[in-house]
């Protein structure tokens, strides 16, 4: 069973805490070191190894703001989370340190006295940490925006999920748009499958950042969702599958805590 910790720390992921959860699982492989070029190779997945959870957030949010609310309501979001298995889902971070910025309204990261919506999760790493799909789709759109920076999104059925702020950059060769990240080896084409677990970026700075972390973003029938409800979910789901406990002290302690 996973070390209770307390609340105050739970952004925190313990050392080697993928293996302590699924003991089963293989450390993820490190980021390759960026100082070489690697051969890219667009095609090739290798050996995928899923990754799990190491801290579980507060789910703080759903839904768009206000007039933008869509035609699904946080009670439906939140039963679309509960009936998944999310048995062939990856966390979707190496190197995760904690979760930095949730879904919701925050404070303008330029310090203006204004508030502003976040549609995302932010998972801070060190510059150059490799970033997994979280489930398998197709990629449906690589780009590079003042505010994204260099992204991908990958849609999987009624999910879409959208990875902000890697390195590279997108490459517009022979008529086909990919995203190109020679320093990490990595080369994502439009139209390209992509499975859960598989490499599909690095951490960087492109956008609108203050500093190295993954913007995840994720849509339900075109819904903006908290990404934290699902990895909860993730987390209570391998808690099961261990045959533990659904609601260990930590949960427990962040629902108090909410309260």
């Amino acid at each position: 069973m996973p070390q209770v910790t307390d609340p105050s720390t739970r952004d925190l992921a313990p050392a080697d805490s993928t293996r302590s959860i699924f003991p089963r699982l293989r450390r993820s492989p490190q980021p390759a070191s960026t100082t070489s070029t690697p051969t890219l190779n667009p095609n090739a997945t290798g050996t995928i190894q899923p990754i799990r959870p190491t801290a579980n957030p507060t789910a703080i949010s759903v839904g768009e703001p206000g007039a933008q609310a869509q035609n699904i309501s946080s009670v439906d979001v939140a039963q679309v989370v509960a009936r998944n298995e999310w048995s062939n889902v990856s966390f979707p971070l190496e190197q995760f340190q904690a979760y930095t910025s949730p879904f919701g309204y925050r404070r303008s990261i330029e310090g203006y006295n204004y508030n502003e919506f976040h549609y995302g999760l932010d998972m801070a790493a060190p510059q150059g940490s490799y970033i997994r799909t979280w489930t398998t789709g197709v990629v449906v759109e690589v780009t590079d925006d003042s505010n994204c920076g260099t992204s991908v999104v990958v849609e999987a059925g009624r999910w879409l999920s959208i990875y902000c702020h890697m390195e590279g950059r997108v490459d517009r060769t022979g008529g086909r748009r990919s995203m190109l990240d020679r320093a990490g080896g990595l080369q994502i084409y439009e139209g390209q499958t992509v499975y859960a677990g598989q490499r599909v970026g690095r951490v960087g700075m492109t956008g609108r950042t203050t500093g190295p972390h993954l913007h995840w973003g994720l849509k339900y029938d075109n819904n903006w969702v908290d990404p934290a409800l699902v990895l909860r979910a993730m987390y209570s789901g391998q808690q099961t599958a261990q045959g533990l406990p659904q609601m260990p002290m930590q949960i427990a302690r962040m629902e108090e805590a909410e309260e």
